[in-house]
């Protein structure tokens, strides 16, 4: 489909790539991985066609669509964010306009007879058979689920972009490029303005629906769950994994290490021969052996070990006073503006303990981090404990640097004691290696800025971490080093963040913000989002309650000060409803609650609904089989001058597709039901 031959880029005579080398086929899943500078984002513009290389070819296949997503966008703010949408399907309407208008001109004219009436005609019918081939105007209702599902509500719908923030309007462009269905979509940090929820349905999206995709993405769980293949950027060239980023980790430590060995003993080889060269030199009769060690290390070609990791650098945090047990305390805090952004908030977060504020952006998460900081009014009681001391870390927090100083004196300002002998470990491990440290402040990017930012915190004495997306501008390498330094702090850290990986293992405990409440889950973040799909099939239990089985599932609430689970089965007896203050049932806690409530015969119809689930989703899979074979073979028909001329097969071949894009929603929502109900099996 696209073919990259011996592709080479240089600035100023500086290399980024050299003779870069691969081929993207149909359906390819590829993340695109290096250190940031390595030339990702330079890769993806090349074969977008959006920038030359110095030399090398990049050939595509005739009529390819490629799709773009660049991390910074000039957007529009003209119209609302249907209509906006609505021009991914540019080119449909303007078919159909032509087609209206040959419509017009056919109703029109009575020379039924002549040469060009029936040329009329048979532009008519091939245009009227590629435009049902494209779907036609049932686009409407595939457009609404790609908007909700990237985060908008139906009411968003007509409201102007203009008055959504960049990261919103970044959701629009992404939502337009999804819809156009290109044969390849190339995406430069997709997820940096996505909530959970939205990254999930981005992921199932490209993983079932899309064509070939190149990512790059520093979203661990995200690559994870979408590529299948994994192209290296190191050293100033390409490595070619054929394996999900997890294993691809793997196998690069491997060849690493055999780098190593293998540098080393070159290195043994060439202090072997300069040691015989020296000895020797002067000796006549050893003249001819040393000129000929003198053309063997000229010939010798220098082995490259592929950039040092330095996910292994060891930071922590400097030693600080210890807090009292409760450092935030809320009671019933409400916060409006034009509208209650939440309400009835009532949290405390104990000494020592690392939670995570998650939900749709907009649910009031950075609201609150706000109110704890004292820089928004709100009503009701926020109480700070006694001896915090907070370190905050926001995007604004970049602005506040000093911009006349370099990299390095910014940190060495702030390091005390032995971690000044480590600033520029530190400083390569957050992207800022070699001449880096020494540039001046003003002249870095927002994205380097707040790096810097961020390891300003890592060196203040604080016992209250309050970081608000840490993650958007750090690699791999940085997040491991920042999220183990999280871990080992003595102190109480909160944390809003969409990044999984980056959570889990690091939390114990979730606030859930959403619908103008923040809801407690207890343990980490894959239980949380566990748990959300459990609470999903709420509806289960009154399907089994309408065949006759009785109601025996506990349903989850948001915290308040009377929690009253009402049980009523005949063969259970009657259980009187409980007064005392209760915590939100926990996964584990509904798992054993509802294996202990669930007779036999329920059980027995659960699992035919499961297996009825699974028959679904087979049934699904062979239909797509079916039509992707029929539409093959259409395309196989089209290909030839024969085909080409056939009109039937445009119908045809347009029902097939419309046909396959229904299928393919089947799978997915059969599928989700499957994934759905295993769960709640588990």
């Amino acid at each position: 489909m696209i073919s990259i031959d011996k592709l080479g880029v240089e600035f100023s005579a500086t290399p980024l790539f050299l003779d870069a080398s691969f081929v993207v086929n149909p359906k390819d899943r590829i993340a695109l991985v290096g250190k940031n500078g390595a030339g990702k984002s330079t890769m993806l513009k090349i074969i977008a066609g959006l920038q030359e290389p110095t030399y090398g070819q990049v050939s595509r296949q005739k009529d390819i669509t490629i799709g773009y997503l660049p991390q910074v966008m000039v957007l529009s703010d003209s119209r609302t964010v249907m209509e906006e949408a609505e021009t991914a399907f540019a080119h449909i309407s303007e078919m159909q306009e032509r087609l209206d208008k040959m419509n017009e001109e056919i109703a029109r004219r009575t020379d039924y007879e002549s040469e060009s009436y029936m040329a009329l005609i048979e532009k008519f019918t091939h245009e009227n058979d590629r435009f049902t081939m494209m779907g036609g105007t049932n686009y409407h209702a595939e457009l609404e689920r790609t908007l909700q599902g990237l985060g908008f509500q139906r009411t968003d719908f007509d409201r102007p972009t203009a008055e959504f923030s960049g990261g919103w309007r970044m959701r629009i462009e992404l939502a337009k490029l999804l819809l156009q269905k290109p044969d390849l979509l190339l995406l430069d940090e997709p997820t940096n303005h996505l909530d959970i929820g939205s990254i999930q349905w981005l992921e199932q999206f490209l993983a079932t629906r899309a064509n070939a995709v190149m990512l790059v993405s520093h979203d661990r769980a995200f690559i994870n769950n979408v590529t299948n293949r994994t192209i290296e950027i190191t050293c100033h060239r390409i490595n070619d994994y054929k394996v999900k980023y997890d294993e691809y980790v793997k196998l690069r430590d491997e060849r690493r290490e055999q780098q190593l060995r293998a540098y080393e003993n070159q290195q043994k080889e060439i202090a072997d021969i300069k040691q015989f060269i020296e000895t020797f030199r002067y000796k006549p009769t050893k003249s001819n052996q040393v000129q000929s060690r003198i053309k063997m290390l000229e010939k010798i070609v220098p082995i490259e070990v592929d950039e040092v990791d330095t996910s292994s650098l060891h930071l922590k945090f400097p030693p600080c006073l210890r807090s009292g047990d409760y450092p935030i305390i809320c009671e019933d805090v409400k916060k409006e503006y034009a509208h209650v952004v939440f309400a009835d908030v009532n949290l405390t977060i104990k000494r020592g303990e690392k939670v995570a504020f998650v939900g749709n952006n907009g649910e009031g998460k950075s609201t609150l981090v706000k109110c704890i900081m004292g820089e928004i009014p709100y009503e009701g009681n926020l109480k700070i404990g006694h001896n915090v001391q907070i370190g905050y870390f926001a995007q604004n927090q970049a602005q506040l640097l000093d911009g006349n100083i370099t990299v390095f004196d910014t940190i060495d300002r702030v390091a005390k004691g032995d971690i000044r002998l480590k600033i520029r470990d530190i400083l390569g491990a957050f992207m800022f290696g070699g001449e880096a440290s020494d540039k001046y402040v003003k002249v870095l990017s927002g994205g380097e800025r707040s790096r810097l930012a961020m390891i300003r915190l890592l060196l203040e004495p604080v016992n209250l971490l309050i970081l608000d997306e840490p993650t958007n501008h750090l690699d791999m390498q940085s997040k491991d080093v920042l999220k183990q330094a999280i871990r080992e702090f003595d102190g109480t850290a909160i944390i809003v963040s969409h990044d999984r990986d980056f959570l889990d293992g690091l939390v114990d405990k979730v606030y859930e913000f959403g619908g103008g409440k923040v809801r407690e889950h207890l343990f980490g973040i894959y239980d949380f989002l566990q748990k959300k799909q459990i609470e999903s099939l709420n509806e289960l239990g009154k399907n089994l309650n309408s065949a006759g089985s009785p109601s025996a599932t506990p349903t989850s609430q948001p915290q308040t000060s009377n929690l009253k689970p009402q049980i009523s089965n005949s063969h259970l007896g009657e259980a009187k409803p409980q007064t005392s203050n209760l915590q939100p049932p926990t996964t584990s806690d509904l798992g054993t609650k509802v294996q202990s409530l669930l007779s036999y015969a329920e059980l027995k119809e659960r699992n035919k609904i499961i297996k009825k689930a699974e028959k679904a989703v087979e049934q699904a899979e062979q239909k797509i089989e079916e039509l992707e074979q029929k539409i093959a073979a259409i395309e196989t028909k089209l290909a030839t001058p024969e085909g080409a001329s056939d009109t039937t097969l445009f119908t045809q071949y347009g029902e097939l597709k419309t046909q396959l894009s229904a299928a393919e929603d089947e799978w997915t929502e059969a599928n989700e039901k499957l994934e759905e109900l295993k769960s709640w099996k588990n």
